[in-house]
């Protein structure tokens, strides 16, 4: 392959960004969600597209997916109020936690009843698409101008950016029975209560650290306090994966913990990180597309139809019943529309290059499988979630109208 001189490759990543960012803005427009113009255009540049840059370095894009998932989470921290999560917090835990686990013990059974896995593939699929995308969600909720009453914003919003954590947990451990054959099944509760129990410790004490430095030195007000903050999500995520704990969980709590103290530069961070992250959803959005090959996704129709279906309307809908079932504030309509608002995104692509770099069997058609499934769920459920918020009458508007609908007294009667 003939080398590229340097000028030429910025001058062209510079258009991909740009274009990307277009392409984004574009597929708002039609209600779609902003990562279907980044993936298209990725596709588009690709081998199979007009572009026909060759891209199959899995490894790669896995660590731009890791480092790119770090910002959206610290970001995602840094925009979160504490008092939503306070409000919240039993039950986006359980979502995160055993939520996931359902929604990928479902996923698996439908893999190996119909799709024929063995049940160690079927539990990796399951696992991979289990989680939702915190990218997906913030960039939903925060672009369509959704006013939601009561706590379900808050709720989507702690679950999407908590919940990663599971499925990279999951994740793992399906690919360590895959590949560790007497791999006791007894290690996986102390290992997972060790993983967030060292990412939640190490990301407060971060994002503890972040504001006292900012204010008591001289970097508070310059453009050095950026690169301050930059440090800070790097050295959570590092300091935890070094530790035994898990990074995106430091991250995100670690912008948590930040953003909800009171410093000089808070907000000039808090707009400078929203920046990094859609910089960050720019680049991983069009390095997955370039990775896949579109015309491999038609070996894959009907079984990412399948897995669709069975996510969408199976597995969601029935593990966010059961799990929220024990908090009576939320009735059959907020448990819907949060069912509904699962999306899917980079995550469960980024986490499908994990059996790829992996080398085990099947890894090819459970990416491709993924990206289907992604691409599908976020043109499906992306567009109709306004549509559906407004059917179960759960936006602010809704809810004052039926406040200011009521039914007059004795008294207000006699007055009349």
């Amino acid at each position: 392959m003939p080398a590229v001189a340097p000028e030429i490759a910025l001058l062209v990543l510079g258009v991909l960004l740009l274009a990307t960012v277009f392409a984004g803005t574009l597929s708002s427009r039609f209600g779609l969600p902003a990562l279907i113009g980044f993936l298209s255009l990725g596709m588009l540049a690709g081998v199979d597209g007009p572009g026909g840059i060759a891209f199959d370095n899995y490894q790669l894009t896995q660590g731009v997916g890791i480092a790119c998932l770090i910002f959206i989470l610290f970001s995602g921290g840094l925009d979160t109020d504490w008092h939503d999560i306070r409000r919240v917090a039993s039950p986006a835990l359980v979502l995160a936690t055993f939520g996931v686990l359902m929604s990928a013990g479902i996923v698996a059974l439908a893999s190996v009843l119909i799709l024929d896995f063995d049940p160690i593939q079927g539990a990796l699929l399951g696992a991979v698409v289990a989680s939702t995308d915190a990218a997906a969600v913030f960039a939903i909720l925060r672009s369509t101008g959704l006013d939601l009453h009561g706590d379900v914003p808050a709720l989507i919003e702690v679950e999407s950016g908590s919940n990663d954590p599971m499925a990279i947990f999951l994740v793992g451990s399906a690919l360590t029975f895959m590949t560790v054959p007497d791999f006791s099944p007894f290690a996986l509760a102390p290992g997972f209560a060790m993983q967030m129990a060292m990412g939640a410790i190490i990301g407060l004490a971060t994002g503890y650290l972040l504001p006292e430095l900012l204010k008591r030195t001289q970097y508070r007000h310059g453009g050095l306090a950026f690169v301050i903050s930059i440090a800070g999500a790097l050295i959570a995520y590092g300091l935890a994966e070094l530790s035994g704990g898990n990074g995106f969980l430091a991250a995100y709590v670690a912008g948590l913990v930040a953003g909800n103290r009171v410093f000089a530069a808070r907000r000039i961070l808090t707009i400078f990180q929203d920046g990094m992250a859609w910089l960050a959803q720019v680049v991983m959005f069009l390095t997955l597309g370039l990775l896949v090959t579109p015309s491999n996704l038609i070996d894959v129709i009907g079984p990412g139809l399948a897995i669709t279906f069975i996510l969408m309307f199976v597995a969601r809908p029935v593990s966010v019943f059961i799990c929220l079932a024990p908090f009576r504030r939320f009735d059959w309509r907020a448990k819907l529309f949060v069912s509904w608002a699962g999306l899917r995104g980079a995550v469960p692509i980024v986490l499908a290059t994990f059996p790829m770099v992996a080398g085990v069997p099947g890894a090819f058609m459970i990416f491709n499988i993924v990206f289907f499934v992604v691409l599908l769920s976020s043109m499906i459920q992306g567009p109709t979630i306004n549509w559906m918020a407004s059917k179960l009458r759960l936006t602010a508007k809704d809810n004052m109208a039926t406040e200011t609908v009521a039914v007059p007294t004795g008294d207000e009667k006699d007055a009349g």
